[in-house]
């Protein structure tokens, strides 16, 4: 199949899906320009709850932007047919709080990658209470469906430190994101230190909630972080391999290292 008759297709479900979508997750579509192929559209889901300390935000926002400017990243967003992808950044804490930090960018190259995380570095960090995966999910999927990009492939990344507590149940928009072709995968946070609303440290048990409640559809994964200062480093590992979207993705778990937590 040619560019032409693929982008002519994929116009056609993208169409016939919003028709479809639930009409609390959609908002007015904004853009009516051509869309552009790329290799996959990325949602970079950031979680800024009230859980998560100015130091901790600090180190989360700091490890996205040495994530992009990683020249292995980098690589990795230049592999594909078309040699890049579509990425956006957003953060999330309740259900009332969702906020577009950069919108929809091409990136396709060191330049651009770079770019992305020079603009990311001079933005502010926004905070708010509660935490509501269930609405980052409805919230990213209306991202998807409202952009200039046209893709094979559109994941969700979603880190953060703590469970649903607020909005829809998360597997609610889980299994919508699936039913709509969506990958969702996850970077849950394992912290050590004081949560600031004084309810303790998230549970050694975040990682399973997310593998059974919160990722989902074609080779979906997580990859646990061990507290807030090793999450650079894992985000790095995690992106190279949500982007390339191999199957080193779907091992089985026993063949894999034991922070890492898959499904099938």
């Amino acid at each position: 199949m040619n560019f032409g008759s693929l982008l002519h297709l994929t116009l056609f479900y993208k169409a016939l899906i919003l028709s479809f979508i639930p009409s609390f997750i959609l908002f007015p579509l904004q853009s009516t320009a051509e869309p552009t192929l790329v290799d996959l559209e990325l949602v970079l889901a950031v979680d800024v709850s009230h859980s998560v300390d100015d130091y901790e935000a600090s180190l989360q926002r700091q490890g996205y932007i040495d994530a992009l400017r990683d020249p292995a990243v980098i690589r990795a967003i230049s592999s594909g047919p078309f040699g890049r992808i579509a990425v956006t950044y957003i953060e999330w804490a309740g259900e009332h709080y969702q906020r577009t930090v950069i919108d929809w960018t091409l990136l396709e190259g060191t330049q651009s990658a770079n770019a992305f995380a020079d603009r990311l570095s001079t933005l502010s960090i926004g905070t708010a209470p509660s935490t509501s995966i269930s609405r980052a999910i409805d919230y990213s999927i209306n991202e998807i469906f409202h952009n200039d990009f046209l893709s094979k492939r559109a994941v969700i990344d979603i880190s953060g430190d703590g469970p649903n507590s607020d909005g829809r149940h998360v597997t609610q928009s889980r299994n919508d994101a699936i039913a709509l072709g969506i990958t969702i995968n996850g970077l849950p946070i394992l912290s050590s230190r004081p949560n600031p609303n004084g309810l303790g440290a998230p549970s050694a048990w975040l990682g399973a909630y997310y593998s059974k409640n919160v990722i989902g559809g074609e080779n979906a994964f997580l990859i646990e972080v061990f507290e807030f200062e090793t999450f650079s480093s894992t985000l790095k590992e995690k992106l190279k391999r949500e982007i390339k979207g191999t199957t080193e993705i779907s091992l089985n778990t026993h063949q894999t290292p034991p922070y890492e937590r898959m499904i099938q």
